[in-house]
């Protein structure tokens, strides 16, 4: 027996799970503990209970998941519209430092991907799905490079990548907090500051107006069809594989800086922030719940092995390295804590992180200055290229 869903009835579904995953979390303080997100919770749980029921013979449901691509080119555009350069320069040359070896990670993620699926034989990109896409991209990237890869006619690239991207945001919450307490204890780290001297200047909370909303679906949709136009056009002509969403983040980063001269009060980040979480988690929904799983099922030892690598690499590179390039101080320390976090899972993770760390041990200004504005957007700039030609090198 088997249930078609519509486009209609796809989107009500993973507008459904988003919200019992929300729930859920709030329920499990485990998930909350690691930042698990939401539509991952309800989706897995649906593409869990659809296997049952395939593997039964019971049922087997069937999605019109025409319209994720959609949502995924809005997410990515409003990432490239919080691009602001402005950002760049109060971070400094620690902001630089930082920002070259989230760069360097993703070159040594997708090195060590590929590598072993080779011992593993497996095809190379599956590695790379368990390499910088899932773990500095997180879900988002996860899914979006995942639908790519299968287009492209590489099974379970999908499902690979999104169980990656759950193992490395789990992993990322597990060893931050013991990797800086072992920075701070064997070199007897002590803040700089003290929470008196730190004062956090906050916006005023203004209200979202209708015309405030319409501008800057005006500035979203002018960069994904001007974006998405151009990515075509790159790809056609040159042969190399370009993702949809892409090229609408870039032109988006270009847009904003532009719009920043000109206007610098037209964007309106917590409207485009808004638009960004709404369409996130409608993708990843989309994309959880129409995961085959019974596809892993082969794939999972050498993910894991992959996973683990990946997890051993990041806290030694951040112990002996980063540490060491960040002025081997506090600051570093808590900023370490943020690279495992959103190395191996998402800017949430580094947050969630560095407060534990700062709760316990005392502020620290630069390192919450630093990680966001890095892990949030800049890390594209050198993840997003090194993924694309990885994907052409081994295509």
């Amino acid at each position: 027996m088997t249930l078609a869903l519509d486009q209609v009835t796809t989107i009500f579904l993973a507008v459904a799970l988003l919200v019992l995953g929300t729930v859920i979390v709030k329920k499990a303080g485990f998930l909350q503990k690691f930042c698990i997100p939401a539509p991952v919770v309800g989706g897995l749980l649906f593409a869990i209970i659809a296997t049952i029921l395939k593997a039964t013979g019971l049922l087997e449901i069937t999605l019109d998941t025409s319209l994720q691509s959609l949502f995924m080119i809005t997410f990515f555009t409003t990432v490239g519209l919080g691009a602001s350069f402005k950002l760049i320069k109060l971070g400094g040359k620690l902001l630089v430092i930082y920002w070259l070896a989230c760069g360097f990670l993703a070159l040594a993620q997708n090195a060590i991907g590929v590598s072993l699926a080779s011992l593993f034989d497996i095809h190379p990109l599956i590695g790379m799905m368990a390499g910088a896409v899932s773990m500095e991209g997180g879900h988002g990237a996860a899914g979006a490079f995942g639908q790519t890869l299968e287009d492209m006619g590489i099974n379970s690239a999908l499902s690979i990548g999104i169980a990656a991207a759950t193992f490395g945001l789990i992993a990322g919450g597990l060893v931050g907090g013991p990797t800086v307490k072992y920075l701070i204890s064997k070199y007897d780290l002590k803040p700089t500051e003290t929470e008196e001297e730190v004062t956090n200047v906050e916006e005023k909370d203004q209200a979202i107006t209708t015309n405030t909303f319409f501008i800057q679906v005006l500035l979203i949709t002018f960069c994904m069809a001007l974006g998405t136009y151009l990515g075509e056009l790159f790809s056609t002509a040159t042969g190399f594989v370009l993702p949809g969403y892409v090229g609408s983040m870039f032109v988006a980063v270009i847009v904003r800086n532009i719009v920043d001269k000109l206007n610098p009060k037209a964007i309106d980040m917590k409207s485009i922030n808004l638009i960004g979480d709404v369409t996130l988690g409608i993708f990843l929904s989309m994309a959880l719940m129409s995961i085959k799983l019974w596809e892993v099922a082969d794939l999972a030892l050498p993910m894991l092995v992959i996973v683990f690598v990946q997890v051993a690499f990041i806290v030694l590179f951040g112990i002996f390295i980063l540490f060491r390039l960040l002025g081997k101080n506090y600051d570093a320390a808590v900023m370490v804590a943020g690279f495992t976090g959103h190395g191996l899972g998402a800017t949430p993770n580094a947050m969630a992180n560095m407060a534990a760390v700062t709760e316990r041990f005392g502020p620290s200004r630069k390192a919450y200055l630093v990680v966001p504005i890095v892990g949030a957007f800049l890390i594209d700039v050198f993840a997003m290229p090194i993924i694309i030609t990885t994907i052409n090198l081994f295509k």
